[in-house]
């Protein structure tokens, strides 16, 4: 679908409401949510996105035009093409900091809100800057060496530990994920929406209405302070701490992961058609 003058790779699949969209995180695609959809479809219409510089969505040259901001208007303008006007945003990591931007800038724009592993951004300037610097030198060494060494350096960070005790046809799959994105894409990821180049959202939260829900996973100790933080700034969210899992629980525990959310979605559906009565 052409969006805002880039080409973005959609799947919809399923039907009902509300319509769910789900966005994937850094070096990820839409099949990440596989186990996902293939559960919700029964109940709800499901938007899988490619994110800018992913898959098989546009990889342009300017780094700029991959900022969180412009992800979060660009789902909405699908959103809008497809003619949806009730949609929950689920997101996991990379793609919830852009979910949660886009409710905290127009909540008008979300139903409610699921956020995995993610955060409103940081806080202070100094880490901003120290994360900025640390996300060019990174993307710098995708550009010199390519995809596929990028990928094995990334894929023996401590964040992604836990991945490790995952089936090997599970590990594989995210391995070929990665493999699959353009070093331009990542690159100017890193460049425009990592956390330190992202407007925190934290003094947004409190004004934030809708439902939402925190998801982390039990051994992802930094994300499981995050969500709880984040749940006590916000005047209509809850927690849920996923045992046995890390960064990733959608794809570490999903019938966990599906349980919780589509708990969730179902009470946030009936809750929406009690008001109408």
């Amino acid at each position: 679908m052409l969006v805002n003058g880039v080409n973005l790779n959609i799947r919809i699949i399923g039907s009902g409401a509300p319509a769910v969209v789900a966005l994937h995180g850094f070096t990820g695609n839409m099949t990440t949510w596989s186990c996902f959809t293939k559960e919700a479809q029964q109940e709800y219409t499901v938007v899988t996105v490619d994110l800018l510089g992913h898959g098989g969505s546009d990889s342009p040259k300017e780094h700029g035009r991959y900022s969180v901001e412009h992800s979060a208007n660009d789902i909405a303008v699908i959103l809008d093409n497809l003619h949806i006007h009730h949609a929950c945003w689920l997101g996991y990591s990379m793609g919830g900091r852009i979910a949660l931007a886009a409710a905290a800038a127009d909540p008008k724009i979300c139903e409610c809100l699921i956020i995995e592993s993610a955060s409103p951004g940081l806080k202070s300037r100094q880490e901003r800057e120290e994360r900025v610097r640390s996300d060019f030198a990174l993307a710098k060494f995708i550009e010199e060496e390519g995809v596929e060494a990028f990928t094995n350096y990334w894929e023996q960070q401590p964040l992604f530990a836990s991945q490790k005790q995952l089936p090997s046809e599970t590990r594989e799959h995210i391995r070929n994920q990665r493999l699959k994105n353009n070093a331009v894409g990542l690159a100017n990821t890193l460049r425009a929406a990592g956390s330190g180049a992202q407007s925190p959202v934290h003094n947004l939260l409190s004004a934030l209405k809708i439902p939402v829900l925190c998801i982390a996973g039990q051994e992802d100790r930094k994300y499981c302070s995050i969500a709880r933080e984040m749940s006590n700034q916000l005047p209509n969210a809850r927690v849920s701490i996923i045992p046995g899992a890390g960064h990733a629980p959608h794809l570490e525990k999903p019938e966990e992961f599906n349980k919780v959310v589509l708990g969730f979605l179902r009470e946030c559906k009936n809750s929406s058609m009690q008001s109408l009565k």
